[in-house]
């Protein structure tokens, strides 16, 4: 598996400090409320500073438009970021092997060879290799690379814990899913 995309990543910075800029589109601005007021008083105090130059007037003014690039630069960081992990999921999913439950008896397949309705057997150290729905076994399930939470999860047959994700990893015990989705999205 690929480590971790640093938080410092020269690329990842680079792409972020332009997005920033590019994200100062009034179509842009305008989805977020909050800063479109950020923006509406920079472009303000802006033309107040050219009319009336003060110390304080352009104070306020590169004030006003530090945070909206700064807001702009953690927002384009976060893009970056999710985008990133998401292509890692990706590409995961090409590499991972499923081992197929086909007439009582394992066959090793790849993950991108699954259809829905298919079985397949998980355990401990496994990554799921599509979604699908736990059938038989209960076990502990590591979905932070999904949804960012640190703490393992348990999935089980039946009830409404047996929904599982491709990409996610079995930390223990044994578990048989049935393919309901192998469309990884982009």
């Amino acid at each position: 598996m690929k480590p971790k995309t640093s938080l410092l990543d020269p690329a990842l910075l680079r792409q972020a400090a332009l997005d920033s800029f590019v994200k100062l589109d009034p179509r842009v601005q305008w989805k977020n409320p909050v800063m479109f007021v950020v923006y509406i008083g920079s472009i303000l105090t802006a033309i107040a500073t050219v009319r009336h130059f003060t110390g304080f007037n352009l104070q306020i003014t590169l004030w006003l438009w530090f945070t909206l690039l700064f807001a702009n630069f953690a927002e384009a960081m976060a893009e970056g970021r999710g985008k990133a992990q998401a292509a890692t999921l990706r590409a995961m999913r090409t590499k991972t092997h499923a081992r197929k439950w086909v007439n009582g008896q394992e066959e090793t397949v790849a993950a991108g060879e699954l259809k829905s309705g298919e079985f397949v057997v998980c355990e401990a150290g496994d990554i799921i290799p599509a979604d699908g729905e736990v059938t038989e076994g209960i076990a502990s399930v590591d979905e932070s690379a999904i949804t960012g939470e640190s703490a393992p999860v348990i999935r089980e047959s039946g009830g409404d814990r047996s929904a599982v994700t491709g990409g996610t990893r079995v930390i223990s015990d044994r578990i048989v899913i049935r393919v309901t989705s192998v469309v990884f999205h982009k």
